[in-house]
């Protein structure tokens, strides 16, 4: 009874190791007597035991990989530090298991030599510079020597890039000299832009005095010009209203009473002006002056 009992307890036992329970996004490697059989899929699986053996277990989530921080020279002969991180993913669970060792191992080793590889081709100001071009030449590398290894390099990324402390001094050196340097560029374009605006104002003040001047001056023209043609029209008119006045009956004796009236005054104002006042020899008598100046108005009209 107690064989029994302990036979039964082994079959269970082996039964129990038959028994596999494979987890979400994992594949497992079963080798029969010691050559590849099959790949356990997630869910519930049978193995056949001592038979049977799950040889490798494989996670097929990606993976986050440190690089180690190691040193390359650069094509300037400037020696660096630098290290990242390496994102793969096992694609092939078999090749993953029998094309080599430890597929991590070897994409970490190869990231490290392909990266200096890669530092090697670039001065050390283009190194800080081509980021972007060193991880795809990494990605690259690792995707076609990793073929037959069962993995695939996601991306890389470029973490720290430490030179050496006295090219670090003469960098950031070099970095203040070229920003005061373009400060001191601003500055001085601040202060031409400034000598051209006062300028411009300039000479826009004086074109614009300018042409106030002449505008005012054509303003005045314009008013002189108008005066004279009212004045003219005026004089026309007058002269008009006369001719017209002096063909009406009584005319012609009124124009001679006003010029011999006007005569006489003009003698008159001539003595209140000046010293020396030349006069007809006839200033006494009155009536012989009136006839001079009547005798001139009909010689006038005469010629009219």
């Amino acid at each position: 009874m107690e064989a029994l009992l302990g036979f039964l307890i082994v079959l269970v036992i082996i039964v129990a190791t038959g028994i596999k329970a494979v987890p979400q996004q994992e594949s497992w490697i079963v080798e029969r007597l010691g050559k590849y059989d099959r790949i356990l899929q997630p869910g519930l699986n049978f193995i056949i035991p001592i038979v049977e053996k799950v040889a490798y277990k494989h996670t097929l989530k990606e993976t986050v990989l440190d690089v180690l921080e190691q040193s390359a020279i650069t094509k300037d002969n400037v020696s660096v530090l630098f290290n990242g991180v390496l994102y793969v993913r096992i694609i092939n669970p078999v090749d993953a298991s029998y094309g080599v060792e430890n597929p991590y191992y070897a994409a970490t080793q190869l990231a490290q030599t392909s990266m200096r590889s890669a530092i090697g081709k670039l001065t050390l100001d283009r190194t800080f510079e081509e980021r972007e071009f060193l991880n795809a030449q990494i990605v690259n590398a690792i995707n076609e020597a990793a073929s037959t290894w069962g993995i695939q390099c996601m991306r890389y990324e470029i973490r720290d890039i430490k030179p050496p402390a006295n090219v670090l001094q003469a960098m950031e050196t070099q970095v203040a000299a070229e920003r005061q340097k373009r400060a001191e560029i601003l500055e001085s374009e601040g202060r031409m832009q400034a000598a051209i605006n006062l300028a411009e104002a300039k000479k826009r003040e004086v074109v614009l005095n300018s042409e106030a001047i002449m505008t005012e001056k054509m303003n005045f023209a314009q008013g002189e010009a108008s005066a004279i043609k009212m004045v003219a029209e005026s004089t026309a008119a007058a002269i008009t209203s006369v001719a017209a006045s002096l063909k009406n009956d009584g005319g012609t004796e009124a124009a001679s009473l006003k010029i011999a009236e006007q005569y006489v005054n003009a003698f008159k104002e001539l003595a209140k002006t000046t010293n020396t006042v030349v006069v007809p020899a006839n200033t006494g008598d009155a009536s012989g002056m009136i006839a001079q100046a009547l005798a001139l108005f009909n010689n006038i009209k005469s010629k009219v």
